[in-house]
């Protein structure tokens, strides 16, 4: 294991550090995380639309078209969002105009997103007036769902294309240059102007000429990539959880590592459960089990790694500075933040520790898919924020399941007993650094 963990340290964790910190993936991750106040607020109005309490259920019927409309609006056009905040953070690193960058970018994407005139006849003309067809038949027919999780590569990729054409002409001085004293919005309105236009034919040639969907094209190649790390594959699921914990040992932030990677797909796989959910669909059929939420759960009790256990193993340590250890990262592990366990202990390059901390979390993925495939619980139907205890967390976004939140806890003495005899080892390796400092 000393073998091991010295390999990870001298090759791995260079690159992961590397790949970790290079812009344009850390622009996709902030990007993303920028659309979580949005995705949180608008799934909330998916529990009103399929509401668990019959008699309350049958009193919102007359109103769910309404209620929709704040879903609709939010987690179904997270693409648009994602793509001014991937665009902005990228700006950001070349200090290049934030907001000028995220506009270009939107209009950028909303261009590769509209139907093209010569495909209008695909677009289904059931009801449509005569006015409505000369419109789609224009070219200017935009599908909202051409602008949800489905799309969010697209927008990856549209949003880095437009800003890299934004910083290359204005490396070049391809722009506009306006005379001293002109007020700064107005002067970055003309350096804009350029690379805007550049952006706009570009795009446009591309999905009005030349006919190619880049939304499309990226969504079918990357689709079973999704469906392995995001679907319903247990071996999928299981290496996301190893691959996590795996960085977070080499002291590299596993969700800030994976996050470029994976995220995207957890974003398109809870969209999926959601619009099901939305028409409908029982909880117990939704499309994809391994969304962020079962993670975070199910398996993530106290933070990567389901540290909550070893708090409160350490809570009853005889070593002091474990106990004072456990004291201090109780509170903050309750609310799934463990860095001070993580750091503290630590469980960074720790052998006795590190083991637990990726076995724990892969038998607790084990149970819960199991529990979810045989349908003692529902699959993840909303989200939540991170900081909300685990129990609740699942009860909530299990369409307030009970179930789900018993197997919180059972999954939480699961990772106890994994932990404990690891806990015994450190604990008596402790005790004798500091009878030996004593």
């Amino acid at each position: 294991m000393n073998g091991l963990i010295t390999f990870l340290e001298q090759k791995v964790s260079p690159i992961a550090a590397k790949v970790g910190g290079q812009r344009h993936m850390l622009a996709v991750r902030k990007g993303i995380i920028s659309t979580l106040p949005l995705t949180l607020v608008g799934s909330f109005f998916v529990i009103f639309l399929n509401f668990p309490i019959p008699a309350v259920a049958e009193k919102l019927a007359p109103y769910l078209p309404i209620l929709d409309v704040p879903y609709r609006f939010t987690v179904g056009i997270l693409a648009l969002y994602a793509t001014f905040g991937i665009a902005s953070s990228l700006a950001l690193s070349y200090k290049l105009d934030q907001l000028t960058a995220g506009i270009i970018a939107v209009m950028s994407f909303i261009v590769t997103s509209i139907v093209p005139a010569r495909l209008w006849e695909d677009v289904s003309t059931t009801n449509l007036g005569t006015n409505k067809l000369e419109i789609v038949a224009a070219g200017r027919y935009l599908n909202i769902a051409n602008l949800g999780a489905q799309s969010l590569f697209g927008a990856i990729v549209t949003a880095l294309i437009s800003v890299e054409i934004y910083r290359f002409m204005k490396v070049k001085n391809i722009t506009i240059k306006m005379p001293e004293g002109v007020p700064p919005e107005v002067a970055n309105s003309f350096v804009a102007l350029f690379p805007a236009a550049t952006c706009l034919i570009f795009f446009w040639v591309i999905r009005h000429i030349v006919g190619f969907d880049i939304n499309a094209t990226l969504s079918n190649l990357l689709m079973p990539l999704q469906g392995f790390l995001a679907g319903n594959s247990l071996l999928g699921g299981l290496l996301t959880v190893l691959l996590i914990c795996s960085f977070w040992i080499l002291g590299i932030h596993g969700p800030a590592i994976m996050g470029p990677v994976i995220r995207p797909f957890w974003e398109i796989s809870i969209q999926q459960n959601i619009d099901a959910f939305a028409d409908h669909v029982p909880a117990t059929d939704m499309p994809n089990v391994f969304t962020e939420m079962f993670l975070q759960w199910f398996v993530w009790i106290g933070g990567a790694g389901a540290t909550l256990a070893l708090i409160c193993l350490f809570l009853n340590s005889k070593s002091a500075y474990l106990k004072e250890l456990g004291r201090i990262g109780f509170l903050p592990g309750l609310f799934n933040i463990n860095e001070p366990i993580i750091f503290g202990a630590p469980i960074v390059m720790n052998p006795t520790l590190a083991i637990p901390f990726i076995l724990a979390p892969m038998a607790m993925t084990v149970i819960a898919y199991i529990a979810t495939m045989t349908h003692l619980i529902p699959m993840t139907v909303s989200r939540t924020v991170f900081t909300v205890p685990s129990p609740i967390g699942a009860w909530a976004v299990t369409n307030f399941n009970v179930m789900a939140a018993i197997l919180v806890v059972i999954n939480f003495f699961v990772s106890l007993v994994i932990y404990y005899p690891f806990f015994k080892v450190f604990e008596k390796e402790q005790l004798a650094s500091e009878a030996a400092e004593a």
